[in-house]
């Protein structure tokens, strides 16, 4: 029983740290495209690092220092009003975020002046950089805070917190610097939302729903050259009242050519529906649970 805990318990440790190093690394690759690509070229992309953005080009103040400064008061204001559900890792992703823009920023240069690019690879690199971060179970702080504390107040949900919070951040520098660079702003938020998605749902899988008389024979043949796992289900015609098969199985993209040519190949007149699926957990597939 000794050993079971302790390995549990070792289990968990190196679960922890494989969790706060992602966050490191999530929070290095934000923080290089802020200093690289939206600060230097005043893209002010929406939450905390948007107005540390604003505030450095027109005070100078130091960006990470400025997003340090805003978000302590807001991860207090949310433990005490919503309870203790942003723990250390949310303190620790700001914290780590504001050290390493600071830190990199004297020694970073952007690579382009042309406000298309740093609001395409600022997004980019901002969204990879974010969606590692939340795969992890952290957060940067910031605009989940205030999205948190308006859900709260204003009984909005969260994406129109997320939206009143960015856009007025966006409106905001339209204001300090010009309506052309707030749309490029908004650019690069909406690639940094997708990219966001695509690192915590990946590519995505394909669901099959396969209505057929001979769904037994699909079945087998899905799960002998394809390897995947089905469920078989009955179902009846609405018009014909017929007794028919129902199959349900879920495949990656890359084998869905394969899949329907198996079906035709079993059944030439069974009706497919093929739907993307953006996330699968279990045999086959990740872990529940699974970073």
């Amino acid at each position: 029983m000794g050993k079971m805990l302790g390995a549990g318990v070792e289990i968990l440790k190196r679960k922890n740290l494989l969790e706060y190093g992602l966050i490191t690394l999530g929070c290095l690759i934000t923080a290089v495209g802020l200093d690289m690509f939206l600060v230097p070229n005043r893209i002010a992309s929406g939450g905390v690092s948007g107005l540390a953005t604003i505030t450095f080009h027109l005070f100078g103040l130091p960006v990470g220092l400025v997003m340090l400064a805003l978000n302590i008061p807001l991860f207090l204001a949310s433990i005490k009003i919503l309870g203790p559900q942003f723990g250390l890792k949310t303190l620790y992703g700001f914290f780590v975020l504001s050290v390493f823009i600071d830190t990199l920023s004297p020694i970073t240069k952007s690579p382009t002046s042309d406000p298309v690019l740093a609001a395409l690879f600022g997004g980019i690199m901002s969204g990879l950089g974010l969606g590692i971060v939340f795969k992890a179970g952290g957060t940067t702080g910031g605009t989940d805070l205030a999205a948190q504390l308006i859900r709260k107040f204003f009984k909005t949900t969260t994406g129109q917190g997320l939206f009143m919070v960015d856009g007025l951040v966006i409106l905001l520098a339209g204001m300090a610097f010009t309506i052309e660079l707030a749309l490029y702003a908004l650019i690069a938020v909406f690639i940094a939302t997708k990219i966001i998605d695509l690192v915590q749902e990946g590519v995505g899988s394909k669901a099959a729903l396969i209505i057929s008389n001979n769904t037994t024979d699909i079945a087998e043949s899905v799960m002998s050259q394809l390897g995947r796992g089905a469920t078989l289900m009955e179902g009846v015609g609405a018009y014909t009242l017929e007794n028919k098969g129902i199959l349900l199985t879920v495949v990656g993209r890359w084998e869905v050519t394969r899949l329907k040519t198996l079906v035709s190949e079993t059944d030439p007149a069974a009706f497919v529906i093929v739907a993307d699926v953006h996330e699968v957990l279990g045999e086959g597939f990740k872990n529940i649970g699974e970073i």
